[in-house]
């Protein structure tokens, strides 16, 4: 019963120690898209979306098809990241976390395609591509999606 309870606060810890890390990464890196963004920034990120991004969701942000059905292996395609999507209904430090850390490293135990970025892309370059995005939709989706960052607080 002992080595039960333990257990129990052990796993509770790192549970906790991985929601705080995960806030802590993105509340200090999540101020840049409210920032004015270069269009340097944004075409450098529109190159690393195309280079890996565009496989999964699509060249022109498009997702796969059929994204909204699982696929065979019960996992969700990649949604779109243009305006049809939900891409925009999440805040800034969400959307940043999920990249850098994968699916699975924002929601333990989900299983899913999108693989983490933070060995392959930089901070910066996480933000550069999201910038790249952000830039494609239309001032509703921007204004928004600028609103529900505003309400989670991101970057303050």
């Amino acid at each position: 019963m002992r080595f039960l309870f333990m257990t129990v606060v052990a796993i509770s810890g790192l549970a906790v120690a991985v929601w705080a890390e995960t806030r802590r990464v993105g509340s200090e890196q999540t101020t840049f898209l409210r920032e004015v963004i270069a269009p340097e920034q944004i075409a450098r990120g529109e190159a690393l979306y195309a280079e890996t991004c565009a496989s999964c969701h699509g060249a022109d942000l498009e997702g796969a098809p059929d994204w909204r059905r699982r696929n065979a292996d019960g996992r969700m395609p990649a949604p779109p990241h243009d305006e049809t999507g939900h891409t925009w209904h999440h805040a800034d430090r969400d959307l940043f976390n999920i990249t850098r850390l994968g699916v699975g490293g924002v929601v333990p135990g989900y299983e899913s395609d999108m693989p983490a970025y933070q060995d392959v892309l930089s901070d910066a370059e996480i933000i550069a591509v999201l910038a790249f995005i952000k830039s494609t939709w239309p001032e509703r989706q921007r204004i928004a999606q600028a609103r529900i960052t505003e309400n989670e607080g991101d970057g303050s």
